[in-house]
C-alpha cells in the first residue's frame, strides 16, 4: 500500500515533515499581502504578519546555527528579550524577510540532513536544558512554527479574510 501521505515513515522523516508543512504555512501565510498589509500591527504586544516570518527566521538561526552547530551568529536579543527579533526595520521588504526565513531554513534542514542521528547534541548547552538533541530542537521547531503559524492564521483573516493552509 502506497504511503502518500507520509502516514507510516520512521520518526526523522515524520518530524521533518511536519515541519516542513508548517514552515510552507508560515510563507503562504504572509504570500499576496502589500507591506502594509504584511506590517499591520494586529495584537497588542505588536505582532504584524511580517515580524512573526523574521522572528522564525531568527529562531531557526538560532536553534540550528548557534546552538546545535556552535556557530557564532548574530543576534538581537536584549537581556533575554527576544521583541526585537519581530520589529520590522527600514531596510526590511517583504521580499528580504521571506528571503531571510527560506535562507535560514534551508541552512537549517542542510543542517539536520547532515547529522548523523537524531540523538546527536548540541555544541552548545542552552540556558535551560544543557546540551539538547537534534530531536528536542526539531521537536521545538515544530512546536513553535505550529503556534506562529496559527497566530498567522487568525492574522491573514482579519487583514484580507482568507483562511485555509
Amino acid at each position: 500500500m502506497e504511503d502518500s501521505l507520509g502516514v507510516r515513515r520512521n520518526e526523522r522523516e515524520t518530524i521533518e515533515g511536519f515541519l516542513d508543512w508548517y514552515r510552507a504555512v508560515v510563507e503562504h501565510k504572509v504570500d499576496g499581502l502589500s507591506f502594509a498589509q504584511a506590517t499591520t500591527v494586529m495584537t497588542p504586544s505588536g505582532l504584524c504578519p511580517l515580524g512573526v516570518v523574521k522572528h522564525l527566521g531568527w529562531v531557526e538561526q538560532g536553534w540550528f546555527r548557534e546552538i546545535f552547530l556552535g556557530e557564532n551568529v548574530a543576534t538581537i536579543d536584549v537581556d533575554g528579550d527576544n521583541s526585537p527579533e519581530f520589529a520590522i526595520g527600514a531596510d526590511d521588504t517583504s521580499e528580504s524577510v521571506v528571503a531571510f526565513y527560506r535562507a535560514e531554513v534551508d541552512r537549517a534542514r542542510l543542517i539536520a540532513a547532515e547529522a548523523t542521528s537524531l540523538d546527536a547534541l548540541s555544541a552548545k548547552p542552552t540556558g535551560f536544558g544543557g546540551h539538547v538533541s537534534l530531536r528536542w530542537i526539531m521537536v521545538h521547531m515544530l512546536e513553535e512554527t505550529a503556534r506562529h503559524a496559527g497566530h498567522l492564521d487568525v492574522m491573514r483573516e482579519k487583514l484580507d479574510g482568507q483562511t485555509g493552509d
